[in-house]
């Protein structure tokens, strides 16, 4: 049987075969505008939250920067980290970013090339002013140092908690990924899947390169902090996302996330 299909018929099946893929793009969450810190909040240690001392984040041609030049002469240990306003569990995020620049003198020299991004880490109106880190997983990015010795990135740091590697309960700080060394001041893509208190896996430039599963609070390393927040086999399921200040001069751009709870 011949059915008369009119132009009009098909351009809308036309259309509406292209609204996924537009739908699928959609998806995902500008979660910096380029021109300014809207939606973001500072807490940089030893101040109260909201105060961005010496404007260490900032915006510049459409990057977020960390800036030291408002200092002074010394460091002073002022770890900051700067909140994105809305905390998730389940989600994928991505972004750039790039070192630049030399240490700040009196940082300590383990923050050389290294900076990184927290999640499910405590609301930092929780914290005192005088708290230094989060209670937070971290993401931690490595800038290799031009020696031509093995430095990667996309590690995983556990201020205040803990994770399960291998099925085992890992109570070290730190854990290698198995990426590649990036050298000098190129532009890195990170990627982060978290699926609330379960599985988290790290992407660098497209490749997995490091997964683990089961965050929880437990450990040392953060101090100051206020003991309700820090209840020790507490499962991490969500919390917020910030971007770390640590001495050495960074910059991060195209940030997104793709809300996977739904």
């Amino acid at each position: 049987m011949y059915f008369k299909v009119s132009s009009a018929l098909i351009i809308s099946l036309l259309f509406i075969g292209c609204n996924p893929s537009k739908n699928k793009n959609e998806e995902w969450k500008k979660l910096f505008n380029g021109k300014d810190l809207t939606g973001w909040t500072a807490k940089i240690y030893p101040y109260e939250v909201g105060h961005n001392f010496a404007n260490t984040f900032r915006v510049i041609d459409s990057v977020i920067q960390v800036n030291y030049d408002g200092y002074g002469e010394k460091y002073d240990d002022r770890f900051g980290h700067l909140y994105y306003d809305i905390p998730y569990s389940h989600y994928h995020l991505k972004l750039e970013y790039r070192f630049y620049g030399d240490l700040y003198p009196g940082a300590p020299d383990y923050t050389l090339r290294n900076s990184g991004v927290m999640f499910h880490s405590q609301d930092p109106r929780t914290m005192p002013a005088n708290q230094d880190w989060p209670i937070s997983v971290e993401m931690q990015f490595l800038g290799g140092l031009n020696d031509g010795k093995p430095r990667p990135t996309g590690n995983m740091c556990s201020p205040g908690t803990h994770i399960y590697y291998n099925n085992e309960l890992l109570t070290t700080h730190c854990i290698n990924s198995t990426s590649k060394t990036y050298d000098g001041d190129q532009w890195v893509k990170a990627e982060l899947i978290v699926h609330g208190d379960s599985l988290v896996e790290h992407i660098i430039n497209g490749d997995t390169v490091l997964t683990y599963s089961k965050p929880q609070i437990g450990g040392p390393i953060v101090n100051n902090y206020d003991p309700k927040m820090k209840v020790d086999r507490t499962v991490l399921k969500s919390g917020f996302i910030a971007l770390q200040s640590e001495g050495q001069p960074v910059e991060f751009r195209n940030i997104y996330l793709k809300d996977l709870s739904k």
